[in-house]
């Protein structure tokens, strides 16, 4: 990969992510962006660790309980341990991940998670969701994945970034299609209805700088689920989603502007 692949001059919604979370992988356009942004919203960097949060817990259930073995993450972003494919492994070493991110950086940084343990996968697409076919015709997607078995697709964080013209709900049926039954979706959907001033100000911040943002009602959120059998408790806000007791921060509904659900494809 070459160096000038990567724009450091511009924020980047991966890298100020991950600037929040308290990483290291991001530039001065990233800490200008976060650092404007928890201005907006202070509760921003407890609402991105509550995601974080959902995921983990999100993953370790359809590894344990659901007994899924493989993975498909969409827009995976820059790698915070523990990753997919720590958490899936931790359970069943033999589980296989799939990385989709269309960010050079991310690729470069994803480089050490490729060599996974010898009885488990993990490979990376440098595909842009927009595009599912570049997904599902990927060969390391075929290659890595076994259709014969069923698979969690993971969408955390990401949709928002989609607007009405993408159609969002439509890419992520699409890239359910060829998954089998007994599949899962799992997914983290943005929404302003808790702190609408607040995070439509974050998203302000975030559109300033060329990535303008689509946050959802709950009655939108439910249209990705359509067709799908939900996972108790449903769609609620990430923090209420089977929270484990481990958390020691207190969060109110205001500090979340996030929904999270996992969902069974059916028969």
């Amino acid at each position: 990969m070459s160096a000038d692949r990567i724009d450091t001059e511009t924020a980047h919604s991966a890298r100020i992510y991950d600037y929040i979370l308290g990483g290291k992988d991001y530039y001065p356009a990233d800490q200008e962006a976060g650092d404007a942004m928890a201005r907006e919203w202070p509760a921003l960097p407890l609402h991105m660790r509550a995601n974080r949060d959902f995921m983990n817990r999100a993953v370790r259930y359809l590894a344990e309980e659901a007994g899924i073995r493989q993975f498909l993450d969409i827009g995976t972003g820059i790698p915070t341990s523990p990753n997919i494919h720590e958490i899936a492994r931790s359970v069943a070493p033999a589980s296989r991940v799939v990385y989709v991110d269309n960010d050079p950086l991310v690729l470069a940084l994803s480089r050490g998670l490729l060599a996974g343990k010898p009885e488990g996968r993990t490979a990376y697409i440098e595909a842009d969701m927009l595009d599912p076919a570049a997904v599902l015709e990927a060969p390391a997607f075929r290659e890595t994945l076994d259709l014969g078995e069923p698979v969690a697709l993971t969408v955390i964080a990401i949709v928002h970034f989609l607007l009405d013209e993408h159609d969002a709900v439509g890419i992520v049926r699409r890239l359910l299609e060829p998954l089998p039954t007994g599949s899962y979706l799992a997914m983290s959907i943005g929404t302003a209805e808790f702190a609408p001033d607040e995070v439509g100000r974050v998203a302000r911040e975030y559109a300033a700088r060329g990535m303008p943002m689509r946050l959802r009602t709950l009655a939108e959120a439910e249209e990705f689920f359509t067709g799908l059998d939900l996972v108790e408790p449903g769609i609620v806000q990430v923090h209420k989603w089977r929270p484990d007791g481990t958390g020691t921060e207190v969060i109110r509904d205001e500090d979340i502007a996030m929904y999270g659900a996992v969902a069974r494809k059916p028969s």
